[in-house]
């Protein structure tokens, strides 16, 4: 199996992706009994140099439900009836996880509010003041 492409800056070696046929579940009649099409990936991006130290815990965040024991990401892919299919699947599921990782989040910048919000802000909050102030009873001596 080839090294994983990330993008041009980084590619994840073969060695550190462990991949495993196993048995699919569901439908299939005889097929999915007699063959082991469904493909279970397990990839821990802690023995990965290529990666910073913020993508790997930004990465185990974002898929904490897919960790082992180990903190390995495990990844299956039963789509296709054909093993390296779904091998070729699970391995850019992988790619797109470690992507996702990578994102850096923009800054958030208040804004101020538009001269049209705050005035009509303004002029709502007059027209509920007077209906408040018509509901009183008003008594003259």
């Amino acid at each position: 199996m080839e090294d994983l492409i990330i993008n041009d800056k980084i590619t994840i070696p073969s060695e550190l992706i462990k991949v495993s046929a196993v048995r699919s579940s569901g439908p299939g009649g005889q097929n999915v009994n007699k063959v082991s099409t469904c493909v279970e990936l397990r990839f821990n991006p802690k023995n990965c140099s290529q990666l910073s130290e913020t993508a790997i815990k930004k990465l185990l965040n974002l898929y904490k439900n897919q960790l082992d024991a180990d903190e390995a990401i495990i990844i299956t892919s039963q789509r296709f009836r054909e093993q390296y299919r779904n091998i070729e699947d699970a391995r850019e599921k992988l790619r797109l996880m470690i992507l996702e990782s990578l994102k850096v989040k923009k800054k958030r910048r208040p804004t101020k509010p538009t001269k049209a919000s705050i005035e009509d802000r303004i002029s709502k909050k007059k027209i509920i003041s007077q209906k408040k102030a018509s509901r009183s009873k008003k008594f003259d001596d």
